[in-house]
């Protein structure tokens, strides 16, 4: 991604609707949450969470956490069994993520699901979370706002040490109030597991429940989606950084020397690009290839790092 100039806009109603002026273009805007500053980009945009993944360096393509700015919202992307309806009425908005099955007809781009078929979800309550959410009219993936790896940041002064010139605007709204990312459940039935410990506690979750959780000590309960070797996986058998395709197979292309294939991630060689259509491409070339899908070279810097993991898994041995 080419150095931006990076805005530090005031959280007034000029700075709130110019910040949302710039997430619908597809740019990247940091913003306040109460736990932590998230950088936010429009989650049915492809192009612009492939540039959150750049900005952040991240090293893989893990599930994002779609902020909504209210129930109704939440509802269009998300399923709520009478379970996750307690958890938001009691906690929402606030520092509580759900992890529940993504409805039918949601328009969120693949890249923020990592291709799953569930989405982590939540309102925060920060006043310029919500003027933002409001203002933007629509779902925003927000990562914290901090190189991968690095120290969440609980101040604009913090996102701009971190990411200026890598993203486009920071909405400054001084100190968040908790200051620790929010709380990770996963719904699923009756059962409720802790994927990550947050600003909302386990005992004020089970007090509201009535009922344990499984928690990130039992080994059946992974930490987070995307974990296991073999993930991502199409039916068909996948071959990487193929040179010269066999009679069997398809071809899904990476850069302008792929004339044969049968999609094309990027002709330009563009990773951002290729990062937003991995996904979705995956799943046409399985509906194309009757036993294997090849895959062109893709370089391993950059996005192509995270390109390459995921490829990695979709290619590991089935169990």
């Amino acid at each position: 991604m080419a150095d931006l100039q990076t805005k530090v806009l005031t959280a007034d109603q000029c700075g709130v609707n110019r910040a949302a002026t710039i997430l619908s273009a597809g740019g990247l805007v940091a913003f306040p949450t109460e736990t932590v500053y998230g950088l936010g980009a429009d989650a049915r945009n492809g192009h612009a969470v492939a540039s959150v993944y750049a900005a952040k360096g991240r090293p893989s393509f893990n599930p994002l956490i779609v902020h909504v700015a209210d129930l109704d919202t939440a509802k269009r992307y998300a399923g709520f069994n009478d379970l996750a309806l307690s958890l938001a009425a009691e906690f929402w908005p606030g520092p509580l993520t759900l992890v529940l099955p993504l409805t039918k007809n949601h328009d969120l781009s693949e890249l923020v699901t990592a291709g799953l078929d569930s989405v982590a979800i939540r309102i925060p309550q920060h006043p310029v979370a919500q003027a933002l959410l409001n203002a933007f009219n629509g779902p925003l993936a927000a990562p914290s706002a901090n190189p991968s790896g690095r120290i969440s940041p609980t101040q604009a002064a913090h996102v701009i040490a971190d990411m200026n010139g890598k993203i486009n605007a920071v909405l400054d709204g001084g100190n968040c109030t908790v200051g620790l990312e929010s709380t990770i459940l996963k719904i699923e039935g009756s059962k409720v597991s802790l994927l990550r410990a947050g600003g909302v506690s386990v005992e004020q979750i089970t007090n509201v429940l009535g009922q344990g959780i499984a928690t990130s000590s039992d080994p059946k309960t992974p930490q987070s989606p995307g974990q296991l070797k073999s993930h991502y996986a199409p039916k068909a058998q996948v071959r990487l950084n193929v040179g010269a395709v066999k009679d069997h197979e398809v071809l899904l292309g990476f850069g302008p020397d792929c004339a044969d294939a049968a999609l094309n991630l990027s002709p330009t060689g563009d990773l951002i690009e290729a990062a937003a259509n991995l996904f979705s491409y995956l799943r046409k070339m399985d509906a194309l290839a009757l036993d294997g899908i090849a895959i062109s070279p893709i370089p391993m810097s950059g996005l192509g790092l995270a390109i390459n993991d995921r490829l990695k898994r979709a290619a590991a041995p089935r169990p």
